[in-house]
């Protein structure tokens, strides 16, 4: 099974050309997709409502949407205006050929800046049903600016994930309004743009530091890095390039799974070909 995680830039690729058609070839032949950097409203876009667009270029797939952000706009600037009503939206989605049972947006940590934006960021969460089974799948974006930020996001993140079966997720007790009582897998894969470099503060913070003698040990509650796991990180990995400066690489997206998992992976790359986004798809294939 082919998973796979893309910031997809509002549409908008290397070259500054809107191009959902693009992102979508991208992307063939993927079973589960997280993208990030959604959008419904923007003027950027032209208002595009991306998620529509998105949804039909993959008829076959279900698809859950997690607007973070929501906000009121009355208008873009120049001559392009936006239908009434229209809201500003900012989130993440998450696609898969196999039924999407349940999905939560889990709001992540944020403080209020003063000169820099900043967007309530989320985790979409999706309870796929799988062959075999059912998984939790959660499309991540984390802060741009603060590392202390992303160190908070993730803390509560990796809180909500360890504390799904216990919790239940979106809905417990569905019965008594005839509603399936939904599964409550132990494994999950958090996959997206983390904003963070590898061994970084807020790497460690969620992966667990390494180091020592052992290194990183494998440990019930705390999420590997699939591409660690796999020996699949070369020296000069990335998934990010600058649009205005193509030597100014950074790998900032990461595919994190539960202890289970492991034994799964297959392997994971990240395809540098693509030019939908400022950011790279990254793939990971777990044995169905």
């Amino acid at each position: 099974m082919n998973f796979v995680s893309y910031n997809i830039q509002y549409g908008f690729g290397l070259d500054g050309r809107y191009d959902l058609a693009r992102i979508a070839r991208s992307l063939e032949g993927a079973d589960v997709i997280a993208l990030q950097e959604v959008t419904r409203g923007f003027s950027r876009n032209g208002f595009a409502d991306m998620v529509a667009g998105i949804a039909a270029l993959f008829p076959d797939h279900f698809w859950v949407f997690g607007p973070a952000c929501d906000i009121h706009i009355d208008g873009g600037k120049g001559g392009l205006q936006p239908v009434r009503g229209t809201r500003f939206q900012f989130g993440n989605m998450v696609m898969s050929r196999w039924p999407i049972l349940s999905t939560r947006t889990l709001l992540l940590p944020r403080s209020r800046t003063i000169a820099k934006i900043n967007l309530q960021r989320g985790a979409t969460e999706a309870l796929i049903a799988i062959p075999g089974g059912a998984i939790r799948v959660y499309s991540v974006h984390l802060d741009h600016v603060s590392a202390d930020e992303r160190i908070r996001q993730l803390q509560f993140l990796n809180g909500q994930v360890n504390a799904f079966v216990q919790e239940g997720g979106s809905l417990t007790g569905g019965g008594e309004l005839d509603l399936p009582e939904l599964p409550l897998p132990d494994d999950y894969m958090i996959m997206g743009d983390f904003n963070m470099e590898r061994e970084s503060p807020e790497y460690c913070a969620l992966a667990g530091a390494g180091g020592g003698y052992y290194g990183r040990v494998a440990r019930i509650g705390t999420p590997m890095d699939a591409f660690a796991a796999l020996n699949a990180y070369t020296p000069d990995s990335y998934s990010w390039m600058d649009p205005d400066d193509h030597g100014k690489r950074m790998h900032l997206d990461y595919c994190f799974v539960s202890c289970g998992l492991e034994s799964r992976l297959k392997s994971a790359r990240i395809d540098t070909q693509s030019l939908g986004s400022d950011h790279f798809p990254l793939w990971v294939e777990i044995e169905d």
